[in-house]
């Protein structure tokens, strides 16, 4: 098996509302088969004589056997490009590149994971929670959202997993209150080893820290930050930057889709994403200007 990412015409297979979002299943063998929990896929949108020319790039909900293989992706109809995806029908075919992106990490031995998602991007997390559990790991999940309707896989969740804690915003679903209330108290029930998180960046920012005051691991997945600034999904059009700081201390610039969109929680400069911070390695720089000129 390659780790060649391919393009290939997908087939449709269903496309059903969930809640507030799409889950559209594509057959698309060749990429079933290389995919990895935390890949992504880039989806061609508007058919082909249209003017939407950037791709929409979406994580991997799970893959199945069936079909050949296929591929099922959750979405938010946010914008003309996904409000034309979640018209589409059985049998359309959408021109699809994929697996893309580097994947979780997985433990070498069985841990207890915990996996914290919000938003359809959190949809991500059940395919890594697949590979875990077939890994012995215990997976506990926290499922956040701002109402019932925009939790994504709460009862999959607690079928699955060892333990599943929601939060609503409102209420209308588990507990009331955000992923930051109720993240703490579930490090400590679940004895967790290592955290996981896909969704808002918002979300990911307080996972990390979150994580970091219990000096846990966290791996999160910026498939929002790829989703609002991509257009490529292939490394090429460099128009998802972010500032990563590195072992050294040297902040630098990388890729959210190719150095991504799974990246070390605690090396992301959450309050500088959008931005070229000053001392990141080859960030321009301000030239000194006096009344005399600059020099």
């Amino acid at each position: 098996m390659s780790d060649t990412p391919v393009q290939t015409s997908a087939t449709v297979l269903t496309v059903r509302q969930v809640q507030d979002y799409h889950a559209m299943t594509l057959v698309a063998p060749a990429i079933a088969e290389r995919f990895r929990p935390g890949q992504f896929v880039a989806v061609a949108v508007g058919g082909e004589h249209t003017a939407r020319l950037v791709r929409r790039c979406f994580g991997v909900h799970q893959v199945q056997s069936d079909y050949g293989g296929t591929v099922e992706v959750v979405f938010a109809d946010t914008e003309p490009g996904t409000g034309w995806l979640a018209g589409r029908r059985s049998r359309d075919q959408l021109d699809l590149l994929g697996p893309l992106g580097r994947p979780f990490r997985l433990p070498r031995d069985p841990v207890s994971c915990l996996l914290a998602a919000g938003g359809p991007g959190g949809a991500a997390v059940f395919a890594l929670a697949d590979t875990l559990l077939r890994r012995g790991c215990q997976v506990h999940f926290v499922l956040a959202g701002p109402t019932a309707r925009q939790v994504f896989g709460s009862r999959m969740a607690q079928r699955i997993g060892d333990s599943a804690t929601v939060v609503t915003e409102d209420g209308s679903l588990g507990e009331k209150g955000a992923m930051r209330d109720v993240l703490p108290r579930v490090v400590q029930e679940t004895g967790a080893d290592v955290v996981y998180a896909c969704g808002p960046t918002g979300l990911l920012r307080s996972v990390t820290q979150i994580a970091g005051e219990f000096g846990l691991p966290s791996q999160v997945s910026v498939e929002e930050f790829l989703q609002r600034t991509g257009a490529c999904g292939i490394g090429a059009c460099m128009t998802c930057m972010l500032p990563i700081h590195g072992e050294d201390g040297v902040t630098r610039m990388v890729r959210a889709c190719a150095d991504g969109p799974v990246l070390r929680g605690d090396r992301v400069r959450w309050g500088d994403l959008g931005t070229i911070p000053f001392d990141a390695l080859g960030a321009p720089r301000v030239l000194s200007v006096t009344e005399g000129g600059s020099k």
